[in-house]
């Protein structure tokens, strides 16, 4: 996960429901335990390469520049073509495959 994606969560969670703010804040903070990644230059210019490779908006590759950088092998996501492999990090729409049927990677 990035600060990008948590900046989007926040942005979404206040806008559906303006009265939640403090909880948006709290949820935020904790996900801050999850050390996301922070956009820096390297992320930014694969991001840039992404994005011509697999035609994705400049914002999507951005997001699956910093799931590589966390070497994250899967992107969970709506937003994208369930299954895609882009540059090692597939693709899971999180309402098609439950977390049990992901291959774990081994450590």
């Amino acid at each position: 996960m990035s600060y990008q994606v948590l900046q989007e969560f926040y942005v979404q969670a206040v806008r559906k429901s303006p009265q939640s703010t403090n909880a948006a804040e709290a949820e935020v903070r904790d996900l801050f335990a999850w050390d996301p990644v922070v956009v820096d230059a390297s992320v930014i210019e694969t991001a840039w390469r992404l994005q011509k490779q697999f035609s994705l908006s400049f914002w999507d590759a951005l997001i699956v520049g910093a799931a590589k950088a966390a070497e994250c092998p899967y992107l969970l996501t709506e937003d994208l073509s369930h299954g895609q492999d882009l540059d090692g990090v597939r693709v899971v729409s999180p309402f098609r495959v439950a977390p049990s049927d992901l291959d774990r990677p081994s450590e």
